[in-house]
């Protein structure tokens, strides 16, 4: 039987390659409507002075990765962990994997054309933001759309997936074990921030990160003190919390240990190396906590491999058009800003 040909494609944010791209990808990061929401002209601006302002401290901070984001090769382990999952599991479908990239190459646009041109049967579009924001997978799915890329099946988010819950749970339960299972932790869920008016707008995010929090805690009973917390503030509005900061700085007035993973983040990169290995290190130092466990990211843990296949699987075996891993909608209907039908 001749085999169809299936294109999947995996949205992530991107990074700077080199330093000299450091400053573009930041002007490319600021540039996007769905990150800083004002007007066109006023958001160029700003785009171009936060990348300006910004530049030298991200410069250094890349240098300590050598010089560059990590996230893409990440990505391309993550492709090949993928592509010889599903291979291992069906050989009806001849299978081409896309990193899409928003603000870095590869470029969600270019990509998009290269797919095109590929004219496959079927195309997959998959995040690798688990849990869905219209800053993330809202701003990949509209510049593929753009850009005219092919669409049949797009996957917007698995924040509760059997699988990925059981990769995080894992991770966190190994980094503990081979520590010593040090007693009196609290782990910290560390998520990616986002400013409040963007969630009360109906955006699904914290919502989904607090799904995909409780889950992983179900499947630790033997660490029952958690805590959800957010990272990366940037800008003088109002943003979600407790911030990561303050949920150290709690930690250290009741007396824990503290188990840090990165809940949202799927990949290393700028904001798991530094600030998560770094600076909230140095501040949970400082703040005379003994132990600081760092969860790594979820990279081509086995699990979550099955987590990614599970969810190309799941959106080929269903009607055609965009839906979660369960094929239903899962957001509650206050999240207006949650793209699948109720």
């Amino acid at each position: 039987m001749e085999q169809k040909k299936l294109a999947i494609v995996l949205f992530n944010l991107g990074g700077p390659d080199k330093p000299e791209s450091v400053k573009p990808f930041l002007r490319n990061l600021f540039r996007d409507p769905a990150i800083i929401q004002a007007p066109g002209l006023v958001r160029e601006f700003l785009a171009w002075l936060i990348s300006t302002l910004r530049d030298k401290e991200a410069r250094e901070n890349y240098a300590k990765m050598g010089g560059g984001s990590p996230l893409m090769p990440e990505t391309q382990k993550q492709i090949a962990a993928l592509q010889a999952e599903l291979e291992k599991r069906s050989s009806d479908y001849e299978i081409k994997i896309w990193p899409a990239m928003r603000y870095w190459h590869p470029f969600t646009e270019h990509v998009a054309q290269e797919v095109k041109a590929w004219a496959p049967d079927e195309t997959v579009l998959l995040p690798l933001y688990p849990q869905l924001s219209t800053t993330t997978t809202g701003s990949s799915l509209g510049a593929w759309r753009k850009a005219g890329g092919p669409e049949t099946r797009t996957v917007c988010c698995y924040p509760t997936e059997a699988s990925f819950i059981h990769a995080h749970a894992e991770l966190i339960r190994r980094k503990w074990q081979e520590s010593g299972s040090p007693e009196n932790c609290r782990i910290l869920f560390s998520a990616h921030g986002l400013p409040e008016k963007i969630v009360k707008a109906g955006d699904p995010y914290q919502w989904q990160v607090e799904q995909t929090s409780a889950a992983v805690a179900e499947l630790l009973p033997e660490l029952p003190d958690t805590q959800i917390c957010y990272q990366s503030r940037v800008g003088p509005l109002k943003w979600i919390g407790p911030s990561t900061e303050e949920a150290i700085e709690k930690a250290s007035e009741d007396g824990k240990n503290i188990i840090l993973t990165p809940i949202a983040f799927v990949s290393e990169h700028i904001e798991t190396l530094v600030e998560l290995d770094e600076e909230y290190a140095e501040l949970a130092e400082e703040h005379g906590i003994k132990t600081y466990l760092r969860v790594p990211a979820l990279g081509i843990e086995p699990a979550f491999i099955e987590a990614l296949a599970n969810a190309v699987e799941g959106a080929l075996a269903r009607e055609p058009g965009l839906a979660p891993d369960t094929g239903v909608r899962i957001c509650p209907l206050k999240h207006t800003a949650c793209p699948c039908k109720p």
